[in-house]
């Protein structure tokens, strides 16, 4: 079906610029479906979702993110405003060229540009759930955001910032398996207190702790391998002061999914989590870092109607 208003919003920054190479190949994409649309280039971080919301309040009702997962994320906000979703019949498009990629994997988004954009021209959109997170920022201030893939405190919330300030020159899985094995030498547990739907669930030192309501994250890493977008349920795992040589060792598990069996690990489901921590327990949010725990995550059931 092709859209009255479509618009793109290009990352070119995206894996080292790789994006910014391949625009051509989308733009062909588009023209060869026979859609119409107009497209923007971000300019800074938070510039997605200005643009998103901006052409959202202009009666477009698809918006394409061309980018990487953090791209997603920004645009994803963008159909917020004040809390609520801006248009409840906006269609939101993934196309993903950057480095994680979880988020595609999950939704299964062809690596392939012109398959990718068919595919978002022509299937029907479904109602997928949104998170929304209160945290404290880099400014020690409250501040909300909303999430379509995971969320994430401890060691992945330090890998995270770790590849963010490295060069992703390598691709994807490598340069989060270099963060994740950099990061895990040199981490410390942290202390957390985790209540999820009102019930305690522990109050100990904790290596991470991962809500989803997608698969992937990490890029790669196969952590929440029965989460389903559309349930209504985040899917939460918390790893309970696993060692270093026990994650080491448990690492090729958690890529294949098959870590849920491990006795220091807990898998439940939940709608609302609260954590907390005296310790400096830093913030994963779909690949990017902006910030830490005391937070809120609540579930949003069919929040966003997904293409693609």
């Amino acid at each position: 079906m092709l859209y009255t208003k479509a618009a793109v919003i290009v990352n070119p920054a995206s894996a080292n610029g790789a994006t910014y190479k391949r625009w051509p190949e989308v733009a062909a994409a588009f023209e060869n479906e026979g859609q119409d649309y107009v497209h923007s280039f971000t300019e800074g971080p938070g510039h997605a979702t200005v643009l998103a919301r901006k052409y959202l309040h202009e009666g477009y009702n698809l918006v394409v993110s061309v980018g990487g997962d953090g791209t997603a994320n920004e645009v994803v906000n963008g159909f917020f405003e004040n809390g609520a979703p801006l248009q409840t019949d906006a269609v939101y498009g993934y196309i993903s060229t950057g480095t994680g990629g979880d988020l595609g994997r999950t939704i299964g988004a062809p690596k392939d540009i012109s398959e990718a954009v068919h595919r978002i021209i022509n299937h029907t959109p479904r109602k997928v759930d949104a998170g929304k997170i209160t945290y404290l920022n880099h400014d020690n201030e409250n501040e909300t955001r909303f999430f379509i893939n995971v969320a994430g405190f401890g060691l992945d919330g330090e890998t995270v910032d770790r590849v963010n300030r490295t060069s992703k020159f390598f691709g994807g899985f490598l340069s989060f398996l270099w963060g994740t094995v950099v990061t895990l030498i040199l981490y410390r547990n942290k202390s957390m207190a985790i209540n999820v739907d009102g019930k305690l669930i522990c109050d100990e030192p904790v290596t991470t702790i991962v809500i989803g309501n997608g698969c992937y994250f990490g890029g790669g890493m196969k952590a929440l391998p029965n989460a389903v977008m559309d349930d209504g349920l985040f899917d939460i795992i918390i790893l309970h002061n696993l060692s270093k040589l026990n994650l080491l060792v448990s690492l090729p598990k958690v890529y294949s999914g098959s870590h849920l069996d491990h006795p220091r690990i807990t898998s439940l489901r939940g709608r609302v989590l609260e954590v907390e921590s005296p310790d400096y327990a830093l913030l994963n949010l779909d690949g990017e870092q902006p910030g830490r725990a005391p937070a809120r995550v609540e579930i949003l059931p069919g929040a966003i109607n997904l293409t693609g």
